[in-house]
């Protein structure tokens, strides 16, 4: 069945391909995005299409749409750019969050959260399995993020259990993939840039700190089948890939793969930086019958590749806090 769709930061790196497979399956998109973190071009091949809408709009301000889906995305989730302005930050989740439940509540509209795995903080859990509560800093300069993911998790669950509002919650870990901003400070976009100009690729910490990578056509796969999962399931469920590498890992990888000159430097791990981070799926597996399909390397030979497409010098860094 077609639907009118409102993806909220929907220019970005996730929402722009989301978007697009929302067009091509013939639903009325909406795209909402402030152009903070997001680029125009990421959607410009969906603009002469009948069944997609381009606004520029703050989610912190109350918007009037009539809607059957929503998918919340909006929110800069790079540390450097969510640190750039934390209040502004909190404020995306908190404001936009009830903005946009208000919105659902109205319409009549099933709503879902992109949620993140930041919500587990510095885990005490490994992997992290949906019921673990998490070890945040609510005073920690990561907080405005962790923080107020968290608090739009409350907001969800409780516009459902009050008001009986639609919704759907996914966890997302690392994801990577072409379109990612090149200056969006993430550890793989970082990585592929500056090995493709042989700089020395900066690591921070001593490299033994794990993440999990996530190909972006597999994510997208995941809000799909949630905001489409029927019964009493609502999540929060975990989206991501459970094969666990460590940053050097990656480093040497990306290196080997774009045939790079660059070495690895040192740096000092930031404050409430997380240790080790990976999903446990299980949820994910029995609920949605989802789970990764692209391989790390894989996915890094695309998302390489891609960079190698592009002009670096039509991408400006959103803030001065990258890399």
């Amino acid at each position: 069945m077609i639907q009118r769709i409102l993806v909220t930061g929907g220019a970005g790196f996730l929402g722009s391909h989301l978007c697009e497979r929302l067009v091509n399956a013939g639903h009325d998109v909406i795209c909402l995005d402030n152009f903070f973190t997001s680029q125009k071009t990421n959607v410009a091949h969906l603009l002469g299409s009948s069944n997609f809408e381009l606004l520029r709009h703050d989610v912190t301000l109350p918007i009037f749409l009539e809607v059957d889906q929503i998918y919340n995305l909006a929110c800069p989730a790079a540390p450097g750019h969510y640190q750039y302005n934390p209040i502004k930050t909190i404020k995306t989740s908190v404001m936009g969050s009830i903005n946009l439940l208000g919105m659902a509540k109205r319409c009549g509209a099933r709503i879902l959260q992109a949620s993140t795995s930041e919500v587990y903080g510095d885990p005490e859990v490994h992997p992290q399995v949906e019921s673990y509560r998490g070890s945040v800093n609510p005073i920690g300069i990561r907080a405005c993020y962790d923080e107020g993911k968290r608090v739009a998790e409350t907001l969800f669950m409780d516009y459902h259990r009050s008001n009986g509002v639609d919704i759907r919650i996914v966890r997302i870990f690392n994801t990577y993939g072409p379109r990612m901003h090149p200056f969006d400070g993430r550890v793989v976009s970082n990585f592929i840039r500056q090995a493709l100009s042989d700089e020395q690729i900066t690591i921070y910490g001593d490299g033994s700190q794990t993440r999990s990578f996530c190909f972006r056509d597999d994510l997208v796969d995941a809000m799909i089948a949630m905001m489409g999962c029927e019964g009493d399931f609502v999540g929060p469920v975990n989206i991501g890939n459970p094969v666990e590498f460590t940053i050097r890992e990656l480093a040497e990888t990306v290196i080997e793969l774009s045939g790079s000159k660059s070495d690895l430097v040192y740096q000092p791990l930031p404050s409430d930086d997380p240790t080790r981070r990976r999903p446990d799926i299980s949820l994910a597996k029995s609920k949605l019958g989802w789970e990764p399909k692209v391989m790390l390397r894989d996915g890094l030979q695309r998302t390489i590749d891609w960079f190698q497409s592009i002009e670096m010098a039509d991408y400006r860094p959103p803030t001065p806090n990258y890399g």
